[in-house]
């Protein structure tokens, strides 16, 4: 039951609330593009350095069992494991040139724009 002193309004229906039209809030710019870039290329780099170090502990680190279905379940599952941590290492590296090609796309659009 809602109480009288505070009566539940909705916020879209006051009269003073300026809405900016959508383009302009979530509008990409150069800065934005580069930006995300660099943080997905550093998560690409930490990525890639997961990889890595996961890669040397599965070589050090040799399967002790005499069973073969032992066997083949631990080294599937590290072939798993090493197979998602590179598909996230891709992903965020594609991204980050994507990204980046924007960043430059967009700065070339507003060069010709202002001449």
């Amino acid at each position: 039951m809602p109480n009288a002193q505070f009566p539940i309004q909705n916020p879209m229906s006051d009269p003073n609330l300026i809405q900016q039209p959508e383009t302009q809030k979530n509008a990409a710019t150069p800065l934005r593009s580069v930006t995300g870039s660099m943080i997905s290329a550093g998560l690409a780099s930490a990525s890639y350095s997961l990889l890595n170090a996961i890669a040397i502990s599965f070589a050090n680190n040799p399967i002790h069992s005499q069973k073969q279905l032992t066997i083949r379940i631990a080294s599937a599952v590290r072939t798993l494991v090493l197979g998602v941590v590179t598909l996230g290492t891709v992903v965020f590296a594609i991204v980050a040139l994507g990204l980046f090609a924007l960043g430059i796309q967009l700065l070339l659009q507003q060069l010709k724009q202002k001449s």
